[in-house]
Formats: C-alpha cells, sequence, structure tokens
C-alpha cells in the first residue's frame, strides 16, 4: 500500500512541474502587453432607448481618443437592431464634456496622433447624424469645445437649468474650429462668432433661445422630459423616421429647388413604405397602426 501512495505522489508532482512551467510562460508572456484599455462609456438599453453615458468624469468626460473610440463603438453597436428606437447621449458628473484631452494634443504627441485625434472626433460627430434613428443629447452641466459640437451634432438637446456651453478654445490659442463646423450649423452666424471669438459662455436659457438645444427644465426633470421625447420617438415607425432623418439632413445642404425636388421624390418613396401605407389606412380607419400595436404588446 505504501509503494502506491509513493507511486501516486511521484506522478503527481510530474504532472505538476508542466503545468508550473506552462502557468510561468503564460504570465511571463502576458507580463510584456499593456492591461486593456479602460471603457470610457457604458452603455444600456430598455423599451428602446439606447443610453450611452460618458464615464470618466476625472477627466471631465475629456474627448480623447480611448472615449471618442468607446463613443463611437457604443453608437454602432448592433445599431440595426428592430429593438433600437433612439439614442440618448448623457454623462457622469458636474461636467458633461470638456472637449479634447488637452495632453493628446500637446507637444508630447506627434502630427499624426494630432490628425488621428481630429479625424476620429469629425467622424464620430457626423456619425450621429447618419445614424437611422434619433440621438438624444441630455446635457446636466458644462460643455465645452468638442463637447458643445458634440451637443450641437445631436439631433435633439435637452439640457438642465444649470448647463453652460461655450467654446473658449480661443483663450488657450487654439481657436475652436472644428467645433465652429456644427455650431455654425446650429446657431445664427453671429451668435456662434461671438462665442469662438469670446470663448464667454452661453447659458442654458440662451442656447435654448439661438437653437443650440432643444429644451431647458430644471435640473430633477431632465430625466423624466428627455425619456418622454424617447417615447413619443418610439411609437413611430423605425423605418419612417430612418428615412426622414438621412432626407432632412441631405436636403440642408442643398439650394431651395434642389431640395423640393429631393423631398417631392423622398414622400413618393415614403408611400411606397409598408409602414407608410400602413399609418396612412390607420388613419383613415381610425385605428392604431400596426407597429404602434406592437410597441404595446412590449410594453
Amino acid at each position: 500500500m505504501a509503494g502506491v501512495v509513493g507511486r501516486l505522489w511521484r506522478l503527481r508532482g510530474a504532472l505538476a512541474g508542466p503545468r508550473a512551467a506552462a502557468c510561468s510562460s503564460a504570465a511571463a508572456a502576458g507580463a510584456g502587453q499593456p492591461p486593456p484599455a479602460e471603457k470610457l462609456t457604458s452603455r444600456r438599453q430598455a423599451d428602446g432607448v439606447r443610453n450611452i453615458i460618458l464615464n470618466n468624469p476625472k477627466k471631465r468626460n475629456a474627448l480623447s481618443l480611448s472615449m471618442l473610440q468607446s463613443l463611437r463603438e457604443d453608437l454602432l453597436h448592433d445599431i440595426k437592431s428592430k429593438d433600437l428606437r433612439v439614442i440618448v447621449i448623457s454623462a457622469e458628473g458636474p461636467v458633461f464634456c470638456s472637449g479634447h484631452d488637452l495632453k493628446e494634443l500637446s507637444s508630447e504627441e506627434d502630427v499624426k496622433h494630432h490628425s488621428k485625434v481630429f479625424e476620429l472626433c469629425a467622424e464620430v460627430m457626423t456619425l450621429i447624424q447618419k445614424l437611422p434613428v434619433p440621438v438624444i443629447a441630455k446635457v446636466n452641466g458644462l460643455a465645452t469645445a468638442a463637447g458643445c459640437q458634440l451637443v450641437a451634432s445631436c439631433d435633439i438637446a435637452v439640457a438642465s437649468e444649470k448647463s453652460q456651453f461655450a467654446a473658449p478654445g480661443v483663450n488657450i490659442g487654439l481657436f475652436c474650429s472644428t467645433p465652429a463646423v456644427a455650431l455654425g450649423r446650429s446657431l445664427p452666424r453671429k451668435v456662434a462668432l461671438e462665442m469662438l471669438f469670446t470663448g464667454e459662455p452661453l447659458s442654458a436659457q440662451e442656447a435654448l433661445m439661438h437653437g443650440l438645444i432643444s429644451k431647458v427644465v430644471p435640473e430633477d426633470k431632465l430625466e423624466e422630459e428627455t425619456m418622454n421625447i424617447s417615447h413619443k420617438i418610439c411609437k413611430s415607425s423605425k423605418s419612417v423616421l430612418a428615412l426622414g432623418k438621412a432626407t432632412f439632413y441631405r436636403q440642408m445642404t442643398q439650394d431651395l429647388d434642389t431640395a423640393y425636388k429631393t423631398t417631392a421624390q423622398v414622400m413618393v418613396d415614403n408611400l411606397t413604405l409598408r409602414d407608410g401605407q400602413e399609418g396612412i389606412e390607420a388613419f383613415i380607419q381610425k385605428r392604431k397602426p400596426v407597429w404602434s400595436h406592437s410597441l404595446d404588446k412590449k410594453k
């Protein structure tokens, strides 16, 4: 019996050796690898509404390269899903978004890196308007530079009364040229240029008055109002909204005659959509359209 036990212990030791060596090799191989990048946004979805939260309050939710990559990933995730009807972008902390991470724009990084930051930022901003669902900015705090650009790039923006909006790059010697693209398309020219030339912020009420945002509400009503808008959007046909959104941005770049020609054809195309015909028939018959029934069942 003692001999059998001895052989078992020797066998166990023989097996443990290679295992330990393999573990040591794996640990050594992993030691030289950089840690996985921290995800700087969080994403959750329910009842057709996807919430994307900028989640780096320690750095004022700066649009670093990592933040932009994370935001792009969350925007594109399962974008064709029938369950996705609207996207809401919000932020943790007292600052919605402070713009670019200035450390990434310092002389410590080369021109290639600087170009990559601005190119990705432009890609994310234009992506928002190309998505087939409406995108809402839910702002509760300060939005500056590229953060203000992000608000201006969204289809709808709801802000709390304490929110402010600024393009202060001129004050540190870096004119907000890329934010100016979105601001110049959302605000009257003279209002946009005053922001860009002085760096002075707009209050939430001023931003509303000039058209940068859609609504201003008390801070304790911000979530409720944003969800009210989101759920109203969810009651409409996704295919019809996608067509309408794409057409709206397309015709905005056209002259008046071309815009009417474009949109007239789109109206005809809209009538060929199943949801277009269903909506008209439901209205005539004084009943809810089929897509509205499907949403009611989900609830």
